[in-house]
């Protein structure tokens, strides 16, 4: 039996023998032998392995000079002898990240190269050459660059399965125009969505420095992977904050991956209009929790309808994959190419039910008889030319509502058949080319100025899925 002092003589040893380390003399040895050089923490290897895979990106643009609107009159112009204005030229800096140092693809934003005359790239080495545009996707701002080069480095692709908030990244880019530039942080947030940037939204958030000039450079972690692509920043100054964004390198593979094949990016379509599962409707419908997608539409012959999906379904996931909300099964679907089968799992009645069915073609334009067409950007509405017997044809300039939907996103925007769309994003539009060429950049929400009548007013329409 211990006796009961022996605790507390052991105690007292203890701290007798912590007393003698202390007061032990200065010039005591160290643990490592004398002159050995101690290894500091650092990420340099894994940087210097990486800067040669990232890029700087210079483009030109031939922008037209404004005129005053009399200077554009032929008559006026042709009594004083005025010279035409020569296009003014914009230049622009960004960053890049090698994917394929065999072929030389180069990943970067759509934004940084969009409406580009000239894109240049400059490598780290020094070199510079000129690029191919591949293709882009205006919706996940993701485009891919190609040069003809030796010697490339190309970076390797990381996962997403494995990233988690709080693990360390290094943003790696061009800001400000200033050269290869490295920063770190953590990741701050995973799976970011209505930030309004993008029309698919799933971003991670970090507090690396991202700035002006960082678009389309590298999000690497601690091992030299890629995990992202850096897009945008939030700062009231359009500087570094704290707060950054990334394309994840998930959507990276799947869109880089269309767009090398077809030059765009074909994406699937479920063909259902959807909403977010609010704490109100999930009581009201009978839920255990607030989370899914609520299908408030389904398109009439579209894959959803054949596979028997109804209003008032909620999707909970996509191939096993939890659904969180009406944005991350708009993502889901969204970067499956057309054809793609898929599992869906979904809520009817309080049960639960699931079913595969292969994914229709989202395709930015839809013709129909009669010269009428839909756009994906302005759901359920049916345009055509302004024809001769309207009463305000010949006196403005637009495009027509010759239709419009029950219950579609259009029909809820306030739009009416006979209106006249005479501007989209604030932009006037004289005919279709024009419409679309706009329609096909917007992400997210579509402002429209509707002429009605005699009167005119401004209406807002939010594409589903």
């Amino acid at each position: 039996m211990t006796h009961p002092i022996a605790p507390v003589r052991r105690l007292l040893a203890c701290l007798i023998l912590g007393l003698m380390v202390l007061q032990s003399p200065a010039t005591a040895a160290p643990p490592w032998p004398a002159g050995t050089p101690q290894e500091e923490p650092t990420l340099a290897p894994v940087v210097k392995k990486a800067l040669p895979a990232v890029v700087n990106i210079s483009t030109i643009k031939q922008i037209e000079q404004a005129q005053h609107p009399l200077f554009q009159d032929p008559f006026f112009r042709h009594f004083f002898e005025l010279p035409d204005l020569p296009p003014r030229r914009q230049n622009s800096l960004g960053s890049g990240v090698i994917i394929d140092a065999e072929k030389g693809y180069i990943l970067t934003n759509h934004h940084v190269i969009a409406q580009a005359d000239e894109v240049s790239v400059t490598l780290k080495d020094g070199r510079q050459f000129k690029a191919r545009q591949v293709g882009s996707d205006p919706e996940t701002d993701i485009a891919v660059l190609r040069i003809d080069a030796s010697d490339l480095t190309e970076l390797p692709l990381g996962e997403m399965d494995g990233l988690e908030v709080g693990d360390l990244v290094m943003a790696i880019g061009n800001p400000f125009g200033l050269g290869h530039t490295v920063t770190s942080g953590i990741v701050s947030a995973l799976g970011r969505t209505g930030l309004g940037i993008e029309g698919y939204e799933d971003f991670i958030q970090t507090d690396a420095s991202i700035n002006p000039g960082n678009s389309g450079g590298a999000l690497i972690d601690w091992q030299g992977r890629l995990v992202g692509l850096n897009t945008a920043i939030v700062g009231p100054s359009g500087g570094n904050v704290g707060i950054g964004f990334a394309i994840p390198v998930d959507m990276i593979k799947a869109l880089s991956r269309q767009i090398i094949e077809h030059g765009q990016v074909r994406r699937g379509r479920l063909g259902v209009y959807i909403q977010d599962v609010t704490p109100r409707l999930a009581e009201a419908l009978g839920l255990r929790q607030a989370r899914g997608a609520l299908i408030a539409r389904v398109m009439p012959g579209s894959p959803a309808q054949k596979a028997g999906l109804k209003e008032g379904d909620v999707v909970i996931s996509v191939q096993e994959r939890t659904v969180e909300d009406a944005a991350d099964l708009r993502n889901r679907i969204g970067l499956l190419p057309p054809g793609s089968r898929v599992r869906i799992g979904y809520l009817r009645d309080g049960e639960t039910h699931s079913v595969r069915l292969s994914l229709g073609d989202a395709q930015d334009v839809v013709e129909a008889e009669n010269g009428r067409w839909q756009h994906r950007a302005l759901p359920g509405a049916w345009l055509a030319p302004i024809p001769g017997d309207h009463p305000l044809a010949g006196q403005v300039q637009g495009i027509l509502v010759a239709g419009v939907e029950p219950g579609s996103p259009a029909a809820e925007a306030g739009l009416r058949r006979g209106d006249i769309i005479d501007q989209i994003q604030r932009t006037p539009v004289a005919d279709r080319k024009e419409a679309v060429r706009i329609l096909d950049a917007v992400r997210g929400d579509v402002l429209l100025r509707v002429l009605r009548g005699r009167s005119a007013l401004f209406l807002v329409v939010r594409p589903g899925d």
